[in-house]
């Protein structure tokens, strides 16, 4: 029998996910009254509401004026998706692959697409791909932030400001917790269920204006389904930057996603989520330090995510915290090496964060006392 003893204090909120999120602080489904349920989206007052979601995002992330932003369908996957099969093909492509998702786009574009052109440049998880070997006179394909790896690339300086490709940069678990190199990016892209705990399936396509001028310029050679046509007649559908859909939205997940939008705004805005998730990481961060069991999958203290929390742990620790009812879904993703992997995104808070170290801790010596005797 264990002697270990419990902690006395438990995180308030135990929804550690990487994703859907946890929600914000103090959410109920009161949040949700006053959605337009049972009405056309395409009615005025349906089509405000998709519209606000677009403007109130521009707004907090900064996004340049020229760039246009839309709701799309299929959650992230489904606007990089749109943005491979409608751009690439052009031009080399250059893919930056170094956790799952990058990989993902990799077989997109070598094994789908099939480009004569490309090339994958990847990195074992914990590590960066060597980012001065990517030619941009190619289009680049990269995450931000490595979901399933807890790696960020460091900024956008490695960017080349002279570029002759585009950068089409999956942002899904990056934006509103890091600061995003607008001038270096031409498609960005991301989900409402991420850093503001929204509900899954609709997705954000932001596009810089090398990016319109490439759809409007290039035709791909293969057929594109109904839910990728950004053009037609050579043209940018405008309306789906207005809040017009290519198809029937969630308007319960589209007052959620307002909601979560003006909860931002209430803590200070992108500044203010950045912090948040700093903050978590930080708290995070002093715990390995004197901590001799546990270690960041991340090699590189500037590359470590500050909201996919990847750390070299035991994977029997998560479902021991998830009995104890004190943390949920934190065990590594599934094609990621084994450990745990904490949510620290801005809906979380960090006196949650700093009660769930020390029942890692009391998780770690259970399982220690457990073990047989060598």
């Amino acid at each position: 029998m264990s002697i270990a003893c419990k902690p006395d204090v438990r995180p308030g909120n135990a929804n550690f996910s990487s994703g859907p999120c946890a929600k914000r602080p103090g959410y109920s489904v009161a949040a949700l009254s006053g959605a337009l349920l049972g009405r056309s989206h395409r009615a005025a007052g349906p089509k405000a509401r998709l519209a606000e979601v677009i403007e109130r995002s521009r707004a907090i992330l900064g996004m340049p004026p020229d760039w246009r932003l839309g709701i799309v369908p299929a959650s992230d996957t489904g606007a990089v998706e749109m943005a491979l099969w409608s751009m690439l093909g052009a031009r080399g492509v250059d893919v930056l692959s170094f956790e799952s998702f990058g990989e993902g786009w990799a077989t997109d574009v070598m094994k789908q697409l099939r480009l004569p052109d490309a090339r994958v440049l990847s990195a074992e998880y914990g590590r960066l791909p060597d980012l001065a070997a990517v030619d941009f006179s190619h289009d680049v394909v990269f995450p931000w932030n490595g979901t399933t790896s807890g790696v960020r690339v460091p900024n956008g300086d490695w960017i080349a400001p002279d570029r002759q490709g585009l950068t089409i940069c999956d942002a899904t678990s990056a934006v509103f917790a890091m600061e995003l190199a607008w001038d270096r990016l031409d498609v960005v892209t991301w989900s409402w269920q991420k850093v503001l705990g929204g509900e899954a399936a609709h997705g954000m396509l932001a596009l810089s204006p090398r990016a319109v001028e490439r759809l409007q310029s290039y035709r791909p050679p293969w057929p594109l389904p109904k839910i990728f046509r950004l053009t037609s007649g050579g043209k940018l559908n405008e309306g789906i930057f207005r809040g017009e859909t290519i198809n029937t939205p969630s308007m319960l997940c589209v007052q959620d996603a307002l909601d979560g939008l003006r909860w931002a705004e209430s803590v200070g805005g992108l500044d203010g989520l950045i912090a948040r998730s700093e903050a978590n990481l930080a708290a995070i961060a002093g715990w390995v330090s004197r901590t001799g069991w546990v270690d960041f999958l991340a090699e590189d203290p500037a590359t470590r995510s500050c909201t996919s929390i990847c750390l070299k742990a035991p994977k029997q620790i998560a479902a021991m915290l998830e009995k104890e009812g004190v943390a949920y879904d934190i065990a590594s993703y599934r094609d990621a090496p084994p450990g745990l992997r904490i949510w620290g995104g801005a809906t979380v808070e960090t006196a949650d964060v700093e009660a769930l170290l020390p029942w890692l801790d009391w998780a770690h010596e259970t399982m220690t006392e457990r073990a047989p005797a060598e």
